[in-house]
Order: structure tokens, then C-alpha cells, then sequence
């Protein structure tokens, strides 16, 4: 299960994924949205960002595609926002369009405390990071796509 090298930094990182996946591109990142909607939070998510497991909870999700410098998608994010999480300026994470989450969560601060799992799952590098977000938790898993491991190979 251990990741290539090349992607071990990317997989690690505690500072913006987004900045160091522009800098490896060369340029900033194409976000394609595949679904932004509220959804009811399940009962592993419940768990995992510490929502109580019986009550019914809603949250803010957001599935992109990041492109970097090629037409294959690097990254499938999926960000789960929890709604009480989306008071004050969190509020704006709604409404992120085709911007990177990076630049919203990262914009004060190079590293953010999260507690981090990584994982392979269908042949695909995975990692679920639940940030503490100006005191507000946020779920975000990222799948390294086949497009992003072939990234390496081109240079």
C-alpha cells in the first residue's frame, strides 16, 4: 500500500494541496463541477466529523474534476461542509463555483490542523482530511486519478 515517491508529498502535505498541484502544473488549476447540493450527512460521515449520529444532519457537498496543465483530471474532490459549519465568513465556501477550495481554506494560514486518512482503493491513491477550519470541521477527500500519476511520466 505504500505510495509511489512522486506521489507521497502530494499525499502528506499539511499546507494547500491546491498550491502545490499549481505549482507542479505551472499554472492555476480548471476546476470542473460535477455537483454542488445539500445532501444529508450519512451515519460514517456523522461519525467521522463528529456530528451527533442520530439526528438528522445536512451538509453543503461540492464534487469537482481538477485539471493541471493536460486534459486528463488529476483530482476527484468531494468537500463536505456540514451545515453548522457554514456561519459567518464559512458562509462563502457555498458559493465557491470554479475556484479551488485551497484558496479559501488556506488563504490566512499555510497549514491547517486536520486529522488525515490515506488509503488505495480501486488502484487510486485516496486521501480524507477532516480540517478544523476556524474552529469549524469540514470533510475533504481527494482521489489522485490516473491522469495526475501519469503527470510524472511525461518530464
Amino acid at each position: 500500500m505504500t505510495p509511489p515517491a512522486t506521489l507521497l508529498p502530494y499525499l502528506t502535505t499539511q499546507g494547500s494541496l491546491t498550491a502545490m498541484l499549481e505549482a507542479k502544473a505551472g499554472q492555476i488549476l480548471r476546476v470542473k463541477v460535477i455537483k454542488e447540493e445539500w445532501q444529508p450527512i450519512d451515519f460514517k460521515n456523522k461519525k467521522i466529523l463528529n456530528l451527533p449520529v442520530h439526528r438528522p444532519a445536512l451538509a453543503w457537498v461540492r464534487e469537482v474534476l481538477l485539471f493541471g496543465n493536460d486534459e486528463q483530471a488529476w483530482i476527484h474532490a468531494k468537500s463536505i461542509f456540514p451545515q453548522p459549519s457554514l456561519i459567518g465568513n464559512a458562509k462563502r465556501l457555498r458559493h465557491l463555483k470554479d475556484t479551488p477550495i485551497g484558496y479559501a481554506m488556506f488563504k490566512k494560514s499555510r497549514t491547517l490542523p486536520c486529522q488525515r486518512h490515506i488509503f488505495k482503493h480501486d488502484g487510486q491513491f485516496k486521501r480524507a482530511s477532516i480540517y478544523d477550519w476556524q474552529g469549524r470541521y469540514i470533510l475533504v477527500e481527494e482521489i489522485f486519478l490516473h491522469g495526475f500519476i501519469t503527470s510524472f511520466e511525461k518530464f
